[in-house]
């Protein structure tokens, strides 16, 4: 098999990072439509990102985001996007350069993107299986519910949650 020159996954990994982008800048002239909500994680650690150190202490590694009721000041630009999100009741300015998002999720209408897994290769989800079947969130019973497992706060001030129920095995 010959050489990859041209790095074929990493077009395609950057050309999904455009959909999270014209995802956001349809959010940012619209609001969000419908039931439409995302839930992104990425790499706390990541050059570019820009979080509070009292988040990074509790999310060292990874963390995922909700936008949903709650969030305001979204500003999308070429290569990140930054929110206010509300953590224990204060507002918090996060940064996060599309290169350090690990996934994207729509559950409202069961959409997901996967970047880079192990082998460096990205992944669409969902994806169906022969039967017709969705892979994504298939354990859910309501698309839109938080992963099973997640507290949710009284308040709803909204939460960080684990995104692993969506992940791909």
């Amino acid at each position: 098999m010959s050489q990859d020159m041209i790095e074929y996954p990493k077009i395609v990994e950057n050309a999904m990072r455009g959909v999270v982008r014209s995802a956001l800048l349809l959010v940012l002239e619209n609001g969000l439509p419908g039931l439409h909500h995302f839930y992104i994680t990425f790499r706390t650690q990541d050059e570019g990102v820009d979080v509070a150190d009292r988040i990074i202490a509790q999310y060292p590694e990874e963390m995922t985001i909700v936008l949903e009721h709650q969030f305001w000041d979204l500003d999308v630009a070429d290569d990140r996007f930054s929110v206010t999100l509300s953590f224990g009741g204060r507002r918090e300015r996060l940064t996060i350069p599309y290169s350090a998002m690990t996934s994207f999720v729509d559950p409202s209408v069961k959409f997901g993107l996967q970047f880079g897994d192990e082998d460096g290769d990205p992944d669409i989800l969902p994806q169906e299986t022969a039967d017709g079947e969705d892979t994504l969130m298939e354990q859910q019973d309501d698309a839109a519910a938080p992963p099973e497992g997640t507290d949710l706060p009284d308040d709803d001030t909204g939460t960080v949650v684990a995104l692993d129920s969506f992940r791909k095995k």
